[in-house]
C-alpha cells in the first residue's frame, strides 16, 4: 500500500481499498497509523490487555496446594464454596471448572459408587489372584470360567 502511494501508482484511498479488498475506513486508519509513527507503527500488532483475573494469584496457589493434598475436593461446586469461604471470592462454576480442569490440569477423582450387595471378602480375594487381570481383558465366557476356578 505504501509502495503504491510512494511510486505514484495510486492516488486515492478508494483505489487502495479495491486493490486490497478492504473498506476505505480501514485504509484511512492504516494511513493515519503510518503518518503518526511510520512503517514501525503501521506494522506493529497491539494486544488488548484483556479482562482482570477473577481469581487472584494467592487463591490460585492455595487451590493448587489443596488439590495436591490427598483429600482434595469432591466436586467443582465444593471448590466454588471453598473459594467463597477461604478467599471471599464469588466465582461462577464454569470459571472454576475451566481453571481447575484446563489451566491447572487437575481432575477431581472420586471413587465410583459400589453396590451394597457386593461381598468385600470375595472382591479382595479376586483382586489378589492372577485371574483378576484376566477378567479385565477377556470375554464374558472367560470371566465365568475364571470365577468357577476361583470358587472351586
Amino acid at each position: 500500500m505504501v509502495w503504491w502511494i510512494k511510486s505514484g501508482q495510486v492516488k486515492e484511498q478508494l483505489e487502495i481499498g479495491k486493490r486490497l479488498a478492504k473498506d476505505t475506513s480501514t485504509v484511512t486508519r492504516w494511513l493515519q497509523r503510518y503518518r503518526s509513527g511510520g512503517l514501525y507503527e503501521l506494522l506493529s500488532i497491539k494486544k488488548a490487555p484483556g479482562a482482570k483475573r477473577k481469581i487472584h494469584n494467592a487463591a490460585i496457589a492455595a487451590l493448587e496446594e489443596e488439590l495436591k493434598t490427598g483429600k482434595g475436593f469432591s466436586s467443582y461446586g465444593a471448590i466454588v464454596e471453598w473459594l467463597k469461604f477461604e478467599h471471599e471470592l464469588e466465582i461462577e462454576y464454569a470459571t472454576v471448572y475451566a481453571w481447575v480442569r484446563y489451566r491447572l490440569g487437575a481432575k477431581l477423582k472420586v471413587p465410583r459408587p459400589q453396590s451394597h450387595k457386593q461381598d468385600e471378602k470375595l472382591v479382595s480375594e479376586l483382586k489378589k489372584t492372577r485371574c483378576y487381570s484376566e477378567l479385565l481383558r477377556r470375554t464374558s465366557s472367560a470371566r465365568k470360567i475364571c470365577l468357577l476356578l476361583m470358587s472351586g
